[in-house]
């Protein structure tokens, strides 16, 4: 019964077709990235089954290797004793021994099931999971964590052996993919991208301004500034700051002493005072960053607050001097020209 071609065929057939869902599955979502399921899950209910998947890499993982291995066992079990059984007396036709027709129908029995499930139950699906592994993942998302569901005590035993394994050879096992690039491997993909000429220049420029801002500290942009910024005492007038506005040309404006500066006054907030009237209670407290802190998080720390003017101070409390947030922006983007590279 097993050796008739109507079951053996279509059942081997279904069998690779199988296993090409598992291999599919297993490297688009190596593949796939996981904004774009995000952006789609909450309309779309493959999307919302993909992120579920990748949140369980490693039992995907386990399921999905598990379905290959036994795909590969069942086709050993039943394609290839019935491809044996068909060339067996094919080969005795044509003059071999029992015995030599006997192996040589094994050899070719099993390179033609090795390579049906190499060819079209693999490397097919594998490649076309790499070329779509979005469109890929969310097709087959939902018939994965249906058989996930089935198998899950299976795997979550098979997952805790392995993840055994690994801690004892020192390797902490992970659920979820993890991306390792870092700022200077993004460097050298934007070089490289405008050598091969598959990226314009003027585009790359400010690919690249942005990256400086992951290696640069606000600290830098201090470097040949000498003197003290432009300040006012405490108990100064509203006019003594729009005296400091007209002389320095600078619309914020310090007060206190150099070394212990603490309020800063907008000199639009001066407006509709008169000139005799305090300046401090139109003041807000100075907002200080230290040295070191990079540029791109003293960026996003100063439009969180609302901050314009960053007092940067040393490692001992010092005070270094002022920065703007037009002073990092021109650091990167000067007015009327592209970004510039600063390193």
């Amino acid at each position: 019964m097993t050796d008739s071609p109507w079951i053996v065929v279509p059942a081997t057939f279904a069998i690779i077709f199988a296993s090409g869902i598992f291999v599919a599955i297993e490297f688009s979502l190596m593949a796939a990235k996981r904004h774009r399921f995000e952006d789609r899950a909450a309309t779309s209910r493959s999307a919302r089954a993909a992120l579920r998947n990748a949140s369980e890499l490693t039992l995907l993982l386990a399921g999905a290797q598990l379905g290959i291995t036994v795909c590969t066992l069942a086709l050993g079990a039943l394609t290839k004793p019935a491809v044996h059984h068909w060339l067996t007396p094919a080969l005795q036709s044509l003059g071999l021994p029992e015995f030599l027709a006997d192996v040589a129908a094994f050899i070719l029995a099993l390179f033609v099931v090795t390579f049906l499930h190499l060819v079209i139950g693999e490397m097919a699906p594998k490649s076309w999971a790499i070329a779509h592994p979005e469109k890929s993942a969310m097709l087959l998302s939902i018939p994965m964590r249906g058989f996930m569901w089935i198998t899950r005590p299976l795997l979550k035993a098979l997952n805790a052996a392995a993840n055994r394994l690994l801690r004892l050879v020192g390797v902490e096992p992970v659920d979820q993919r993890t991306t390792s690039q870092t700022p200077e491997d993004l460097r050298q993909l934007v070089r490289h991208s405008v050598d091969v000429g598959s990226l314009d220049p003027s585009q790359s420029e400010p690919i690249a301004a942005a990256l400086e801002m992951q290696t640069m500290r606000v600290g830098e942009l201090l470097s040949g500034r000498v003197g003290s910024p432009t300040h006012v005492p405490l108990n100064a007038t509203v006019g003594d700051v729009r005296g400091a506005t007209r002389a320095s040309g600078h619309l914020r404006i310090l007060m206190g002493q150099p070394g212990r500066f603490t309020r800063v006054v907008h000199v639009r907030d001066t407006l509709e005072s008169a000139d005799d009237a305090p300046a401090r209670p139109l003041s807000r407290s100075v907002f200080m960053l230290d040295e070191s802190t990079p540029l791109h998080e003293a960026l996003t720390l100063m439009r969180q607050t609302r901050n314009h003017l960053a007092l940067v101070t040393d490692g001992d409390g010092g005070t270094r001097g002022v920065v703007t947030m037009a002073d990092i922006l021109r650091t990167f983007f000067p007015e009327g020209g592209a970004p510039l590279k600063v390193r």
